[in-house]
């Protein structure tokens, strides 16, 4: 019986396997911020990288043996502080300055680095940032860059890529921050969410896998509704600082929902009861993950902090959800309300779905 649902649902394993290649990571690294304060006599720049976007350029594991230990990341830190600063032009009123030492390196428990610069420089027209280290990663990184004056007041903000890696600001135009700053912030942070949506395999398997047992609008729609109100709540409580979790929980956590959801949807058909509800309870644990994306990197905006971020990323998350939601409901419908598919369709998707989730797990707590 179940070699026959495979077959049937070949179709569906074939769709899956084409994202084989972004599943060694459901959350691919991607995202970085740069962060740079101007002060009377002094400039200061705080980056934030995720370490796997570093370790190929200042290896840390010294001794090959496939573990990177404390003495090994305290080793790697002149290394690390050295890649950085020769990768971040500061340029002040057309001079190129270097960076003063000491230069702190610091790591945290979500596996980031962060590197402390600081310019020993007084600027009076003009400055040009460029970091040019997004050069050496994929076309798909993104640095979030925040300009500062010495009172914390944002004056300008810009989503970094490689092919456009750097900014000019006239100090003389800054004395107050730009108008146009939080409509851009709002923009990029938007975008992004879409992006993270539909790259962010195991929250669209999620929610596949909690559509699958819909036949009509009404109760698609509830569910979508209540996934939404639960990680906009789990939003604003990261947002506010209120509640925290480590990603070390939260991304097994998640990979767990996928499995149970898949498991259920096999046990039970395609009537489970409460599903609204338990899309709630796990559509929580979702929205830290999220969150987490924001504040691993210490992303704020302006005086708004991170709220502003969490607002647009969230928006682009509903957007880019409805999109893949109006793409795949027609088909979930159309395959759920045909006798001789049905079944087939619901096993087979489900099967793939809890398989895809016992991978994440497994990779998430021992790999």
């Amino acid at each position: 019986m179940i070699f026959r649902t495979f077959k049937n649902g070949r179709w569906l394993m074939a769709a899956l396997l084409m994202c084989q290649s972004a599943w060694v990571c459901a959350h691919p690294p991607g995202l970085s911020s740069l962060d740079v304060t101007i002060k009377p006599a002094q400039i200061d720049a705080k980056v934030t990288f995720a370490l796997q976007d570093i370790e190929a350029f200042a290896p840390m594991d010294s001794d090959l043996d496939a573990e990177v230990t404390d003495a090994e990341r305290e080793a790697a830190k002149p290394a690390i502080a050295k890649l950085l600063a020769a990768q971040l032009r500061v340029s002040v009123d057309s001079r190129d300055v270097q960076p003063s030492e000491p230069r702190q390196v610091s790591f945290d428990d979500q596996n980031n680095a962060r590197v402390e610069l600081h310019y020993a420089a007084h600027v009076q027209t003009a400055l040009l940032l460029q970091s040019k280290f997004l050069a050496l990663l994929p076309d798909g990184h993104q640095q979030y860059l925040t300009v500062r004056d010495a009172n914390g007041k944002a004056l300008t903000e810009k989503m970094l890529g490689k092919h456009d890696d750097q900014i000019s600001l006239p100090i003389a135009n800054a004395a107050g921050e730009s108008p146009q700053a939080p409509f851009a912030a709002f923009g990029d942070f938007f975008k992004l969410g879409i992006e993270h949506i539909v790259t962010g395999y195991d929250h669209l398997l999620f929610l596949f896998a909690l559509l699958a047992v819909t036949h009509s609008f009404w109760p698609a729609l509830k569910i979508i509704t209540f996934f939404t109100i639960a990680h906009s709540i789990t939003l604003a409580c990261a947002g506010l600082n209120l509640i925290e979790l480590p990603s070390s929980f939260v991304e097994p956590f998640i990979a767990a929902t996928i499995i149970y959801v898949g498991v259920e949807n096999i046990i039970r058909g395609d009537h489970p009861k409460g599903r609204h509800w338990l899309t709630f309870g796990f559509g929580l644990i979702h929205g830290f993950g999220f969150a987490g994306v924001l504040q691993e990197m210490d992303i704020s905006s302006g005086d708004t902090g991170i709220l502003l971020p969490l607002l647009s990323f969230n928006l682009g998350i509903e957007t880019g959800q409805i999109a893949v939601a109006a793409i795949v409901l027609p088909m979930i419908w159309w395959l759920n309300n045909k006798v001789e598919t049905a079944e087939k369709f619901l096993k087979a998707g489900s099967i793939a779905v809890s398989l895809m989730g016992a991978f994440w797990l497994v990779e998430r707590t021992m790999l």
